[in-house]
């Protein structure tokens, strides 16, 4: 008698603990709903990320676009400085030295600058 409560104990404990294990388990939609859940976390970071990224470029274009404007006005400043340094020199009666070939990297940009 000992035996057969034992093993109907036993057996009751078992079935017991594969309930339990059963009703602990995740379902699909709580499973579906925590990838997501980390997904959306992931994709939050970087988005982050690509903010800040782009605030970064765009304060580097700011600081280059000053610095074309600049080089912009020294070439300008330069070119009208060269023209009056020649007409000074030709109303002077003298003729001023031939100007430096244009280097093709600059042609582009003093193309549209009578030099």
């Amino acid at each position: 008698m000992n035996t057969i409560a034992s093993i109907l104990g036993t057996v009751a404990t078992g079935g017991l603990a594969a309930w339990a294990a059963r009703s602990a388990k995740r379902t699909k939609p709580q499973e579906k709903r925590d990838d997501f859940t980390a997904v959306t976390d992931r994709m939050e970071k970087e988005i982050g990320r690509q903010g800040s990224r782009i605030t970064e470029l765009e304060s580097d274009s700011a600081v280059k676009q000053d610095q074309i404007t600049g080089q912009g006005a020294a070439i300008s400043w330069l070119v009208v400085d060269r023209r009056s340094l020649v007409s000074y020199i030709r109303r002077s009666g003298l003729e001023p030295p031939l100007a430096r070939p244009i280097p093709e990297r600059a042609r582009p940009y003093l193309d549209s600058i009578d030099v």
